[in-house]
């Protein structure tokens, strides 16, 4: 008996079969034409009446008073962006918990290091006086 030839494409991009690039470029393709059709669909279509009660920004039905920019204080970003920066490092350290068994001394260490620097982190902010919130002086 004859061996059968095994079946090769002639065009292995194009196969819906084989995975690749071609797929995920013809999808970006159709999403980014069907999001252009929307965006020129409804800036060409809509019908604009500007007057001054619709240029007013709305705050839930109370009119406004005075100008709608506020200025926050700094300490509010200053706390933001650490609540952030360990709200991370608290996601980080849950993963390493899970993984313990796996990653035995050598994860210990890398854990150890990573929490000694954010540690010193801490006490530069802290000595800096970025985790005080005093609004008579400010920062």
């Amino acid at each position: 008996m004859p061996p059968t030839p095994e079946f090769t494409p002639l065009i292995a991009p194009f196969s819906p079969w084989e995975p690749g690039a071609l797929p995920l470029v013809v999808f970006g393709t159709i999403i980014l034409a069907v999001l252009a059709v929307i965006l020129f669909l409804s800036g060409f279509l809509v019908r604009r009446r500007p007057t001054p009660v619709k240029q007013q920004p709305y705050e839930c039905g109370i009119r406004p008073t005075g100008s709608a920019r506020f200025r926050y204080p700094v300490p509010f970003f200053l706390m933001a962006v650490f609540f952030l920066l360990f709200d991370v490092e608290t996601a980080y350290i849950i993963a390493y918990a899970v993984a313990w068994p796996e990653l035995g001394l050598p994860g210990y260490l890398r854990m150890a290091v990573f929490v000694v620097v954010l540690g010193l982190g801490l006490a530069y902010a802290w000595r800096k006086g970025g985790l005080d919130w005093d609004e008579e002086e400010g920062l």
